[in-house]
């Protein structure tokens, strides 16, 4: 088992680089941190390197003869680890691999322009639960390898297809084999609750200040919104989401 102490190592400056968005697109590859996430990360095989706090043990349930086992100081630790109360364990994950998008019927999450990590990881893992069939991130949303995305997802990133592509080809693919579109909006939209239910749809939603582009909006089927009974301007687009991804689905 390799040992690291120092902070200017070469690997530990390559796992630094990690952290960034650039230097995960360079080198192809991704952290994971945590128990939970990293036994997912083990199930789909694209785990390349564990990283282990030196006073940690890496669990005994995980099969991990083929991997590279690394253990380092706590400083060399705290330098790559991401969260405020660290297990203790790391993972260099080779990104996944993305299949051919198709536009069969199903359900589909188009996220537009969504910046925060913990919103888009937070609907990628309702996704999952409402048994969406794949979700599309397009231009100007958060890092799907963004530290926090990956936590926010519980997991289910890496069950639930997640592409990244540009929205207008998606919504015209999926309107062209019969998959109607909806777009999340404010005004000029219908109540959701009045909307027939279906299995197969595409959801739009988008930017947590400005909606989703009027330019994508006009592409859509129909226009859907949220009643607010109380005071508040609008949702989280995150929990907004939830509901209308279990509200229009059959």
């Amino acid at each position: 088992m390799l040992w690291i102490e120092s902070m200017k190592n070469d690997r530990v400056k390559k796992w630094k680089k990690l952290l960034t968005r650039k230097g995960r697109e360079k080198e192809r590859l991704f952290l994971v941190e945590g128990h939970h996430l990293i036994e997912e990360a083990l199930k789909e095989k694209i785990v390349k390197t564990i990283i282990i706090d030196e006073e940690k043990e890496v669990p005994k349930e995980w099969t991990v003869n083929e991997k590279e086992i690394v253990r380092v100081s706590k400083n060399v630790f705290k330098e790559i680890s991401e969260t405020e109360t660290p297990q203790g364990v790391i993972a260099v994950c080779d990104m996944l691999k993305q299949q051919k998008l198709t536009y069969d019927q199903g359900k589909y999450l188009l996220i537009d322009r969504v910046q925060d990590p913990g919103n888009v990881g937070t609907m990628i893992r309702t996704a999952d639960s409402a048994g969406f069939d794949a979700v599309i991130l397009g231009k100007g949303c958060a890092d799907l390898y963004n530290g926090k995305t990956i936590r926010a997802t519980q997991g289910s990133l890496f069950h639930m297809p997640v592409y990244q592509h540009i929205l207008e080809e998606i919504v015209n693919g999926l309107k062209i084999n019969s998959v109607k579109v909806y777009g999340s909006a404010l005004k000029g939209a219908r109540d959701y609750r009045s909307v027939e239910k279906t299995d197969s749809f595409g959801l739009l939603v988008g930017n947590e200040g400005e909606g989703v582009q009027e330019q994508l909006l006009a592409m859509c089927d129909e226009k859907v919104s949220i009643p607010i009974f109380g005071q508040a301007e609008s949702l989280n687009v995150a929990v907004a989401a939830g509901i209308l991804m279990y509200g229009l689905s059959n």
